[in-house]
């Protein structure tokens, strides 16, 4: 390297000679740093990949409401907050107290109202679940509903 912060390369030319290429310290910096951010990139985008190729899951809740009108004013919108809080998304729900949306048996006796929501996860599922916030909520739906729920992963399209 010279004093002037450039670097020295020699190169022979097809005559045997050498020639001296000098190339400033400030581009190779440039260089190196287009590399990293290039790298970085590239690799935030693999993550993003990757994570769309995790198929979603179900959350699936069997209610028997016992108080359509308590449940719908004092669980239901609170319910509905703290769920889309931790990526839940409605999908479908139908029955008693909260949609007009009717269940449709088609082998035995269906349950009186149904909701199904998507997730990112089943660990976004348990930190919703889990959630202290949730868990008194769900304390003053209990006084209006017992409930069946359960979990199941998405096929992978």
């Amino acid at each position: 390297m010279l004093a002037s912060g450039l670097s020295t390369r020699m190169t022979p030319t097809s005559k045997g000679e050498l020639m001296i290429w000098q190339v400033p310290l400030k581009t190779k910096l440039l260089q190196a740093a287009a590399l990293l951010t290039s790298m970085a990139i590239g690799a935030a985008a693999v993550e993003e990949l990757h994570a769309q190729a995790q198929p979603p899951v179900y959350f699936i809740g069997e209610i028997e409401v016992t108080n359509p009108e308590g449940y719908a004013k004092e669980y239901l919108p609170k319910a509905q907050a703290i769920i889309k809080e931790h990526g839940g998304q409605l999908v479908a729900a139908g029955g008693k107290a909260g949609s007009a949306n009717p269940i449709v048996g088609i082998d035995g006796e269906p349950p009186k109202r149904v909701v199904i929501y998507r997730y990112p996860s089943i660990d976004a599922i348990h930190a919703w679940r889990h959630d202290p916030t949730y868990e008194k909520v769900r304390k003053v739906g209990e006084k209006y509903a017992k409930y069946r729920t359960f979990a199941v992963v998405g096929v992978s399209q």
